[in-house]
């Protein structure tokens, strides 16, 4: 049975919200292994169009939001300064002009970023613990997110995924999180951008945006899930200077399978578009229609395609 294609603008920035597990037994990514992941991720955002807007690494899965650029804007030089990155070493060829092309490409392609991430922390696990074989299991999950509210919502729930595990009570104490990285190192070498296309987030600087950012994922997080702990009532009192708006939390009351299990998400004029462009991608006899997010007022979800058969 033929793969679904995924969803990728093509010749524009775009955000996606990327999820891959591993196929082994147990909870393989230990505090080292989650260390060397999130090297790798710094080092490849590096060199791809990729900017890193949130992660999560958990014991047996990863989260990355990642907004993917064209690269249209960098010269020649600079594609140079990213090869040289790439080899790693002083004695790395120089990128021949013919071959600019093929890594501008490259580089801008989410399939490709998230490829070379996987199997570089693949080859580092074999080789560490000894064995052969697969670390992850079926294809990584992406899904097209719109910028702005959609986008807020998406890095909360990635950022909440410790704290839903019970893990830590509060989002920043795990440092394998976007929340934890800001937090924790502030944001060292400027590896997380907070550019979520937010106009309230438009006329600050980061330290605003990052506190606004804050008290938006402790709104969210206090809201009691079946699907995993919520922020406790304590933890949130102690953030008295926060305020927390009730419009915030309601909106945030939706099922989290949107996040993961949609092909696109955002509002109904996005993902309509998004559909337009893609129809072809889909196998059914019916055009498929935007369909609302309980709890997220203007928010909409197409489903995940289809396999072909």
């Amino acid at each position: 049975m033929a793969r679904v294609p995924r969803l990728l603008l093509r010749g524009e920035s775009a955000t996606y919200h990327v999820v891959s597990r591993s196929s082994l037994p147990g909870l393989p990514l230990g505090d080292v292994e989650k260390d060397v992941l999130l090297s790798l991720l710094r080092r490849l955002s590096r060199i791809y169009f990729a900017e890193v807007l949130g992660f999560c690494l958990m014991g047996n899965h990863a989260h990355v939001v990642v907004r993917m650029h064209t690269g249209e804007d960098l010269d020649d030089d600079e594609i140079r300064r990213r090869f040289r990155l790439a080899r790693s070493r002083e004695s790395a060829p120089e990128l021949l002009d013919g071959q600019i092309p093929f890594f501008r490409e490259k580089w801008a392609s989410l399939s490709e970023f998230v490829k070379d991430l996987k199997q570089s922390f693949s080859r580092w696990y074999n080789r560490t613990h000894a064995r052969s074989g697969f670390f992850w299991g079926e294809r990584f999950k992406s899904v097209l997110v719109e910028d702005g509210d959609t986008l807020i919502n998406v890095l909360a729930y990635v950022d909440l995924n410790p704290v839903r595990a019970a893990i830590v009570e509060r989002p920043e104490d795990y440092r394998w999180s976007s929340l934890g990285y800001h937090l924790q190192t502030g944001n060292t070498e400027g590896f997380l951008s907070l550019n979520l296309g937010l106009r309230s987030f438009a006329d600050v600087d980061d330290a605003e945006r990052l506190r606004l950012y804050r008290r938006f994922v402790y709104e969210i997080g206090s809201v009691p899930t079946p699907k995993g702990a919520a922020i406790s009532e304590p933890t949130i009192e102690a953030e008295e200077h926060r305020d927390f708006r009730v419009s915030a939390i309601d909106r945030f009351r939706f099922r989290t399978r949107h996040f993961t299990d949609s092909s696109v998400i955002g509002t109904k004029r996005f993902v309509t578009e998004c559909y337009r462009r893609f129809e072809d991608h889909f196998a059914c006899r019916h055009p498929k229609r935007p369909q609302p997010v309980t709890g997220l007022d203007g928010v909409f979800s197409l489903k995940r395609l289809r396999k072909f058969t």
